[in-house]
């Protein structure tokens, strides 16, 4: 049963949303660049293991080195990895969103 607040939220129309993340514009302003860091996630996904990365141990530190390192080809003038075919850039991108989330992991330990 809905309370007398939520009645009148669906009677209203109404949806209280301020100061929420507008999670919807990551698609909206990055669709090129997710469709490819998705790439690499499904090519990482076939090599490895889906999520695996977990696992890793120094997980943060080791693939902190591998965006580093796929920066660092990438600014050598190698635009696409040689082994998965993807740009330098994704896998790059793949690799800080792994570093996000070990650090945001371990600030909620």
């Amino acid at each position: 049963m809905l309370s007398k607040r939520q009645r009148e939220i669906l009677e209203d129309g109404n949806k209280y949303d301020g100061g929420k993340p507008k999670a919807g514009t990551l698609y909206e302003f990055f669709p090129n660049a997710l469709m490819e860091v998705a790439k690499v996630s499904t090519f990482g996904c076939e090599k490895y293991e889906r999520g695996g990365f977990h696992a890793v141990p120094n997980g943060e530190e080791r693939y902190t080195d591998a965006m580093h390192r796929h920066l660092l080809q990438e600014m050598q003038g190698e635009l696409k990895d040689e082994e998965s075919g993807y740009l330098h850039a994704a896998h790059a991108a793949w690799g800080a969103l792994c570093r996000l989330e070990f650090i945001l992991r371990k600030k909620e330990k």
